[in-house]
């Protein structure tokens, strides 16, 4: 009996492992990787280097019925998509999610449009699934976990600096979303971006920094930049062209420029070992796709003025942002690119020098500043430069302001050529005090070649002690203004597809060929409010210790002494011999 039962459990697990093993071999992975990294020339003369790693996550999302996404419980594996982020989903039911860090401010006059832009500091926006009970409380512990996760302070998010938005951040995923009570955003524009964040950053991606286009990210050259910006989407989107099902998509960018002349002593010459300095020798073996592309365009292609070496295997025509744009297009997947140089290092060379460049002015821009005098009231002034030659279209601008810099809505001024220009839709919710801030929201509309000013006065509110920062003589940072518009084309634009070119079209794919969506942030304020000299208590501490010390010392030192009456000495020995002395000689004693 023994031994027929062990033929009989041999039997079956060798049944198992074949069943196991026809499995494993038929399934599909259920996730996809894709790296890629853009070198663009900006006009001003520095370079951007844009990174971007798409990890596709097919998990059980599915429609009931054809309506709202539903999350089904959550799996035990994960092989490329962070387990942290896949539970943190799970958990608090979050639809999108889109975190930024950025250390210093994209110049969209000299650098032109970016990608991806964000503001400085750090920003959080969350879509929650209908099924959330409570909001609020969801939002807080979400921000929490990421202040862990990022090693950030987005715990410092409070219902101070937090709003829901009603127009300005639609979903970017497959979600046809209305109640934009489920939205929350929140800035905080003095976090300050540096390696604590970065790291976390990169241990999220499924080849850390060992491997692929990760191994560019040094720390210390990546932080060495006039910009950088790391960010983090996650957003729900179709599988198929059918859009049956539904995967997870997580897109980790991080963006930095870097100032040419600086690292090519004076030229505009520069490589990947200048820049990183480190080259590429291999792609992550978990990706299914890594490419790297430059970009060759040129106002005057016809004299070649660039040169890229080595020669690219193929090139790439994109219609970006209302430009077309050539691209040379390195694929480290590819056996032919490592049959030279077991490492790859993009170089890119001007044949002549290009002082004279042109600036091309972009089509939308914006700048923010605060005007007055006093610490008592004072007005923000927004300018919207609209540089398009014959094309008008709207633009939905969003204003936060802390509570402590009470608005004048009746002062809202717009103005356009000299004549007032009224918003099509307004959205305000006052603020209150020590509870939330301001929101206003407007659509304006911007005609040709134009500049639209708008401007609204504030008054400074007084603070408790208590409320002011450790250096309060520093100022108080208001959160930048965001503009979201449609953005007609000068040019006629291609669709790009997101499966073959999921860098350009990246997370605002263009809905038709005549327009392109952008979304700016203008500059975050600092603005000064009345702040007590906090030198006085220091120095009523030091009076009040001084004469505290002396009267209780001396009035202590009277109360504890004791007196003794001391009776006069007839003297020492010395005196008694010379008394002696002159006794024998018969003089009178001492």
């Amino acid at each position: 009996m023994a031994g027929a039962a062990g033929v009989l459990g041999l039997l079956l697990l060798l049944l198992l492992g074949s069943l196991g093993g026809c499995g494993g071999s038929t399934a599909p992975p259920r996730d996809s990787l894709r790296e890629e990294l853009l070198l663009s020339p900006l006009p001003s003369g520095d370079l951007a280097a844009t990174f971007q790693f798409r990890a596709r996550w097919d998990s059980e999302l599915h429609r009931e019925g054809g309506g709202p996404l539903t999350l089904l419980p959550a799996v035990s594996h994960y092989r490329l998509f962070p387990k942290a982020l896949g539970q943190l989903l799970s958990k608090y039911l979050v639809r999108e999610l889109h975190l930024s860090l950025t250390q210093g401010f994209w110049r969209t006059r000299t650098w032109g449009q970016p990608y991806l832009q964000a503001p400085a500091g750090a920003e959080l926006w969350v879509w929650f699934q209908d099924s959330v009970t409570d909001v609020d409380k969801a939002w807080k512990e979400l921000s929490n976990i990421l202040s862990g996760i990022f090693c950030a302070s987005l715990n410092f998010i409070d219902s101070t600096n937090t709003v829901t938005p009603t127009a300005s951040f639609k979903p970017l995923g497959l979600a046809n979303v209305t109640d934009y009570h489920l939205l929350r955003y929140a800035v905080l524009p003095r976090e300050v971006v540096c390696t604590e964040n970065l790291t976390p950053w990169k241990k999220l991606l499924p080849c850390g920094s060992k491997a692929g286009l990760a191994v560019l990210l040094k720390a210390e050259r990546l932080f060495h930049t006039s910009y950088h910006s790391q960010a983090v989407h996650i957003r729900p989107i179709c599988r198929d062209a059918s859009c049956l099902s539904v995967s997870w998509e997580l897109r980790q960018t991080l963006t930095v420029v870097f100032d040419t002349f600086s690292i090519g002593q004076g030229k505009r010459d520069w490589s990947l070992f200048k820049m990183f300095s480190r080259t590429v020798t291999e792609a992550c073996p978990l990706a299914s796709e890594s490419k790297i592309y430059v970009d060759i365009s040129s106002k005057t292609q016809e004299n070649e003025l660039l040169e890229v070496t080595p020669p690219p295997l193929s090139v790439h025509e994109a219609s970006v942002q209302g430009d077309r744009r050539t691209y040379a297009v390195y694929d480290l997947l590819s056996p032919f690119l490592f049959n030279v140089s077991r490492s790859l290092n993009v170089q890119l060379k001007w044949k002549r020098p290009q002082d004279s460049l042109d600036l091309s002015t972009p089509v939308l821009h914006a700048q923010r500043y605060v005007s007055g005098y006093g610490l008592q009231t004072g007005e923000i002034s927004t300018l919207i430069y609209n540089t398009h030659p014959y094309r008008a279209f709207p633009v939905i601008l969003l204003e936060t302001v802390p509570w402590y810099l009470r608005l004048y809505v009746h002062t809202l001024v717009i103005t356009t050529k000299g004549k007032e220009n009224k918003p099509s839709y307004i959205h305000y919710q006052p603020a209150k005090d020590r509870r939330r801030p301001h929101l206003l929201e407007m659509l304006i509309q911007l005609p040709a070649n134009s500049v639209t000013k708008i401007t609204i006065q504030f008054e400074r509110a007084l603070l408790k002690w208590t409320e002011y920062t450790p250096d309060p003589n520093h100022g108080f940072y208001v959160s930048p203004s965001v503009l979201s518009a449609l953005v007609p084309s000068v040019i006629a634009m291609k669709a790009e597809d997101a499966e073959q070119s999921p860098l350009f079209t990246s997370l605002f794919p263009s809905s038709d060929g005549s327009s392109y969506f952008v979304r700016l942030y203008t500059e975050p304020l600092l603005v000064n409010l009345p702040t007590p000299d906090f030198s006085m208590p220091y120095n009523v501490i030091c009076l009040t210790c001084t004469v505290v010390a002396v009267c209780y010392g001396s009035f202590y030192n009277l109360l504890t002494r004791t007196f003794h009456v001391e009776e006069p000495n007839r003297g020492g020995l010395a005196k008694r011999l010379a008394n002696i002395i002159r006794k024998v000689r018969g003089v009178p004693p001492l």
